[in-house]
């Protein structure tokens, strides 16, 4: 679909692009699903920091793809938004990690965040300033 675009964009790897997308896409998803896994925890009050993280993670990165997504557009205007996608995920996965001996969805939700810190990086890489 990027590629398809009639405006094309010269100054961008459209396959990191739309990895990119599809990382933080799949990171909004993994951390709402961990959060609301964390609201059913026991130790409620323990969860608080991960839930946060997850939430601000999760927008962080609707935001990002959605704005990634636009094909037509000049990616180097977007630098401090991948930049910021990079950041969260890198905290909730630091969050989630906390907790990830102890809850599988913590543990899913790091891997996820990682990999969607990885693909803003390799993103970032590909735009031309």
């Amino acid at each position: 679909m990027l590629t398809s675009h009639p405006a094309g964009n010269s100054n961008v790897d459209m396959e990191a692009v739309a990895a990119c997308v599809e990382a933080c896409f799949d990171c909004v998803q993994t951390c709402a699903a961990c959060a609301d896994a964390c609201l059913s925890e026991d130790m409620l009050g323990d969860m608080v920091s991960c839930i946060r993280a997850d939430l601000d993670c999760a927008e962080v990165c609707a935001a990002t793809g959605k704005v990634l997504a636009r094909a037509g557009k000049d990616y180097a205007s977007s630098v401090e938004l991948i930049r910021a996608c990079a950041a969260a995920c890198r905290r909730c996965a630091e969050e989630c990690e906390q907790h990830a001996s102890a809850h599988e969805h913590c543990r899913i939700c790091a891997q996820a965040c990682h990999r969607c810190a990885a693909a803003c990086d390799a993103l970032l890489l590909t735009i031309s300033a």
